[in-house]
């Protein structure tokens, strides 16, 4: 991946209270973070920018914005920083191009036990007709 450094007009961190155990602390202290970041003010290339939409999933809102959710620490640094992480990541995973796939077609061998498997089901399902009388 080539060196990419993410605008900080790009970036909107909002400190919220995390949920789960914790006690006093996590119902008090705004530790976790909620990291918008919008995806047309990264400049992405073409490639990267379909990837990543598609790696964003339902973190993507309609605006086009990614939102990383970060309270895995008990300090806002901490989860600030594991959210640019993992944002970082994101990035990196996307500027990977998928290798191409190449087209291929089946061999004399596997048309031919194609055609047999499909001879031997018709003559199983033959045998499954009326019984005539003659």
């Amino acid at each position: 991946m080539p060196d990419f450094d993410i605008p900080e007009d790009a970036l909107e961190e909002r400190f919220i209270t995390a949920g789960g155990p914790g006690g006093q602390n996590v119902n008090k202290v705004a530790t976790a973070v909620q990291l918008r970041v919008d995806l047309y003010k990264l400049g992405l290339p073409v490639h990267a920018f379909r990837k990543m939409k598609e790696l964003a999933g339902s973190r993507l809102t309609s605006g086009g914005e990614v939102v990383i959710q970060a309270s895995r620490f008990r300090t806002q640094e901490a989860n600030r920083q594991d959210a640019r992480e993992r944002l970082t990541d994101m990035i990196a995973q996307a500027h990977q191009r998928d290798a191409r796939r190449i087209a291929t077609k089946p061999g004399k061998a596997a048309k031919a036990r194609r055609v047999d498997a499909k001879k031997a089901r018709s003559s199983v399902k033959q045998g499954r007709g009326k019984v005539r009388m003659d």
